[in-house]
C-alpha cells in the first residue's frame, strides 16, 4: 500500500533544472512538507504537492526520505522509521500483534527526545497536530498493518487502532493523568493490549 499514487513515480511528471539536486533539494522538501501537510492533512498531501511546492522533481521525494512516510517522519522528527517498525511488529504470532504495538511504542515514546507531545506539536499548529497525526497512524501505520495481516474491515480497524495508540499518547505523555502517566509497560499491555487485540483482529460484527 502506498499513501499516494505519486510514491512509486513511475507517470511523475520531470521538473528538471528548477534546483540542483543535494542538502539544498533536501531543506527545500522539509519546509515544503511542513506547509502542505499543515494545509491538506497528511491524508491529502501528495508527493506531487510536495515537490511542486519545493519547486524539485518528485523523484527527488524518494531519493532523499524513500516517500511520504520517511519525509513525514522527518520534518516531525519521529524517534522510529515507520516501516522498519511496522516490519518488525507483523512479524509474530498473529495473536499477540496487540502485545508486540504497545511493547515496541510505549518504550519509543518514553526514551525520545522530546517525547509524543514534542512530535505532535512539530507536525503544525496544536489545532492541527492531532488531526494531521491520527491520519497518519490510522492511514500510514495501522492502514499498512491491518493490510499485512490480512483482516476483513481493514478501514475500520485500522481507525479504532489509531484511537487506542494515540489516545494512550496523549494521556500519557501530554495530559499526564496518573495512574496511566507511570504505569510499567507489563501494566499498559495487560491493560490496553486486549482491546487492540480485538480492534486488530477479533469480532467488530457490531459495526453496520
Amino acid at each position: 500500500m502506498t499513501d499516494d499514487p505519486a510514491d512509486g513515480l513511475t507517470d511523475a511528471p520531470r521538473r528538471r533544472g528548477r534546483r540542483a539536486g543535494g542538502e539544498d533539494t533536501k531543506a527545500a522538501l522539509v519546509e515544503a512538507a511542513r506547509a502542505v501537510f499543515a494545509e491538506q492533512g497528511y491524508q491529502g498531501a501528495t508527493v506531487r504537492a510536495i515537490a511542486a511546492r519545493a519547486g524539485v522533481d518528485a523523484a527527488m521525494v524518494n531519493h532523499w526520505f524513500g516517500g511520504k512516510q520517511g519525509l513525514f517522519a522527518a520534518i516531525t522528527h519521529l524517534p522510529f522509521d515507520p516501516v522498519e517498525l511496522i516490519e518488525t511488529i507483523v512479524h509474530g504470532d498473529r495473536e499477540t500483534l496487540a502485545e508486540r504495538i504497545i511493547r515496541n511504542f510505549v518504550p519509543i515514546w518514553d526514551s525520545a527526545e522530546g517525547g509524543f507531545a514534542a512530535v505532535m506539536l512539530s507536525v503544525a499548529s496544536q489545532e492541527t497536530a492531532a488531526a494531521i497525526m491520527g491520519q497518519f497512524f490510522t492511514k500510514a501505520v495501522f492502514g499498512r498493518i491491518t493490510e499485512v495481516i490480512g483482516v476483513d474491515r481493514s478501514e475500520w480497524r485500522a481507525v479504532l487502532c489509531g484511537t487506542q495508540i494515540l489516545g494512550l499518547g496523549v494521556v500519557r505523555y501530554v495530559l499526564k493523568l496518573e495512574p496511566l502517566a507511570s504505569a510499567d509497560v507489563d501494566t499498559i499491555v495487560g491493560l490496553v493490549a486486549p482491546n487492540l487485540q480485538r480492534y486488530l483482529t477479533g469480532d467488530i460484527d457490531t459495526i453496520q
